[in-house]
């Protein structure tokens, strides 16, 4: 794996692994049988060191996933243009993985994190949702094989 090329801004495994649970989307990079890259941001979670998101059960995504398992995910936290001084503050984590259907038994657990996450306060509401989509969907579970992170202030 190459390294962060400016040490001075990499920040430690720790701190990569809080930006990354903590981020908002992220953007899921594969690449096609052709060759050609594929980039789809996503909402996800962060469960047992591994990324989980969801998707329909049929569409480019899992085509490529099933050519090719290696994945890239990449999160940027918080991101400022600093204008007068010709640059920008800004901190980001990248992923680099090997993606792959979860099982049944992760999907349910997935789906009820994904609520808390992005919908908390309606935890009851989102279980009657999964009950209702759980079977329509697909979820890919991404194995963290290295993670590295940047932070410029």
């Amino acid at each position: 794996m190459r390294s962060v090329r400016d040490s001075n801004k990499q920040i430690t495994c720790d701190e990569a692994m809080h930006l990354l649970t903590q981020g908002e989307y992220g953007v899921l990079s594969t690449v096609d049988r052709d060759g050609q890259p594929y980039g789809v941001p996503l909402n996800y979670v962060v469960l047992d060191d591994a990324i989980y998101v969801h998707c329909a059960l049929v569409g480019h995504k899992l085509e490529n996933i099933a050519d090719n398992h290696n994945v890239c995910f990449t999160v940027v936290g918080t991101s400022q243009i600093v204008a007068s001084a010709f640059t920008a503050a800004y901190e980001s984590v990248v992923v680099f993985g090997t993606a792959s259907l979860a099982a049944e038994s992760e999907k349910v657990n997935m789906l009820q994190q994904l609520i808390r996450k992005y919908s908390a306060g309606f935890e009851e509401k989102g279980q009657k949702v999964i009950e209702a989509f759980k079977d329509k969907c697909a979820v890919v579970r991404i194995d963290i094989r290295h993670i590295t992170g940047v932070r410029k202030k």
